[in-house]
């Protein structure tokens, strides 16, 4: 299908489509489906995947995961085959603002590392795949969720630069400092020793 010409219009569609789907909150939304109760109110209160797999239900929490993963990987690809580029950059941060702020949770949402990788995977596939074998790693020796997420999202402008998808740099430098931002508490708590490991409830 021809790219349409990008304008202001077109643009700020993506955008609103792009928060649209990014406010999806299916960590709320599944763990009402398997009878888990509301989310926010279990563990650390979070709508993402770590929090689902306190539940105990790790069958929802990979669901999470994959979904919003997802959508953040839909609002790229579709913005780029319908928009072309720049377009899909956009709808990108808008998808992940949408995640962390959704308008149907009272923009209480959740950080956004799901997401993240999702969109890197749609942006340019070899860093979404350098960032998600960041966070595996991480996660695999440190076993802290929270760590794995700061050490993926910092990296990936070093991976883009590095891997020469130096047209995804900026977007994965702002994406990082949104997630160091979104992770302050979880700073705090690395330093202090409190950070609850994977799997702890």
């Amino acid at each position: 299908m021809p790219v349409i010409e990008n304008s202001a219009v077109v643009l700020t569609l993506w955008a609103t489509l792009g928060y649209l789907l990014g406010s999806v909150p299916f960590g709320v939304l599944l763990a009402r489906v398997f009878g888990l109760g509301d989310l926010r109110k279990i563990g650390s209160g979070n709508i993402g995947a770590t929090n689902v797999l306190r539940t105990g239900n790790k069958r929802a929490a990979a669901l999470t995961l994959l979904l919003d993963g997802g959508k953040g990987a839909v609002a790229v690809l579709a913005a780029r085959w319908l928009a072309g580029e720049d377009a899909a950059q956009l709808a990108a941060l808008a998808a992940f603002i949408g995640h962390c702020f959704p308008i149907w949770l009272g923009f209480r949402g959740g950080k956004g590392v799901a997401t993240f990788l999702g969109i890197m995977l749609a942006l340019a596939w070899p860093v979404g795949l350098a960032a998600c074998a960041t966070w595996v790693l991480v996660a695999a020796v440190m076993r802290y969720s929270s760590l794995a997420a700061l050490m993926a999202a910092g990296m990936s402008p070093v991976w883009a630069a590095f891997l020469g998808r130096g047209e995804v740099m900026l977007l994965a430098a702002a994406l990082a400092i949104l997630i160091y931002a979104r992770h302050w508490g979880n700073i705090a708590r690395l330093r202090a020793g409190t950070e609850p490991r994977i799997g702890a409830k």
